[in-house]
């Protein structure tokens, strides 16, 4: 009892290490509630029993050398179903997107692409128990064990299916974790007013593209946040991630290329929901929808 005790009381300091570094290396100062998030999450009790898989590099997983959970709390990705590259992601990007997304008490937040959910967790650490967190998983897998994580949290639902068709109440945070070639309609029609959408959009080509063992795309974050009809964006990051199974199409996916290989993707202002839009305005063009530099 007393070793078990010692070790609780070690991780917690390194826990408390942890979440300072990782907002460091995110470059994040002073959002306390996020670092007190980081701190109280536990992630080994996410990521199943150890030890675990450590991406080294773009390519290979290594073992951790024992299931001890002090390995965990380093910014490395661990595989959550290595065989098929998928993995808890790097904390320092999800610090630095939760941090722009900043969900705060009550509010309730749509996170698409759960996996696990440690990201889930530290989302309803920051809205709290007067808030709430839907989690939507694709991977049946995945979503069952999420299910299971979160079976004694009241204000965590675990929903299995596709994100971008799945119903969920109007949210004030949309925090999406797979790679998309556009916005789908119902985020943008479910988005409350003040409400902030986390997109990343990604294409086929670039970054790991071309290593048929790999499924990561790359490309850029963009913070949507929704004013009454009008819709302001920026560019928040770069990415290379899994890619979303319901948001991706061969047309968009080659717009999207095209747009990145053209540049100016740090200039975009808006995002406008109609097709009067100028061209030369226009950094993307979809169906109904263009994200533009004003």
């Amino acid at each position: 009892m007393t070793a078990a005790l010692d070790q609780q009381n070690e991780l917690g300091i390194i826990r408390a290490a942890y979440a300072k570094q990782i907002l460091a290396a995110a470059l994040v100062v002073g959002d306390v509630r996020l670092e007190a998030a980081l701190s109280a999450t536990r992630r080994e009790d996410f990521l199943g029993a150890g030890p675990w898989w450590i991406l080294r590099g773009f390519r290979d997983y290594r073992a951790t050398p024992e299931a001890d959970p002090v390995y965990l709390y380093t910014n490395d990705l661990v595989g959550i179903l290595p065989e098929r590259n998928l993995n808890n992601g790097q904390p320092s990007l999800h610090a630095h997107l939760i941090h722009q997304a900043a969900p705060t008490e009550g509010e309730h937040v749509v996170h698409i692409g759960t996996g696990t959910g440690y990201y889930t967790a530290i989302l309803a650490h920051l809205v709290g128990s007067s808030g709430r967190v839907t989690g939507i998983e694709y991977e049946p897998e995945l979503a069952a064990r999420a299910k299971t994580n979160f079976a004694a949290c009241s204000n965590v639902e675990i929903v299995e299916g596709d994100g971008t068709l799945v119903s969920f109440d109007e949210a004030d945070v949309i925090y999406v974790n797979a790679g998309c070639t556009q916005p789908t309609e119902s985020w943008l029609d479910r988005l409350a007013d003040g409400g902030r959408l986390i997109l990343p959009m990604t294409s086929d080509q670039g970054f790991l593209a071309n290593a048929p063992e790999r499924v990561a795309r790359a490309g850029a974050v963009f913070r949507i946040e929704r004013r009454g009809k009008d819709y302001l964006a920026c560019w928040i990051s770069a990415v290379a991630i899994f890619p979303c199974a319901g948001s991706r199409d061969e047309v968009s996916e080659r717009a999207l290329a095209d747009a990145f290989a053209n540049g100016g993707w740090q200039k975009v202002t808006r995002l406008h929901r109609d097709q009067e839009i100028a061209e030369e305005r226009c950094w993307l063009r979809g169906s109904g929808w263009c994200l533009a530099y004003s």
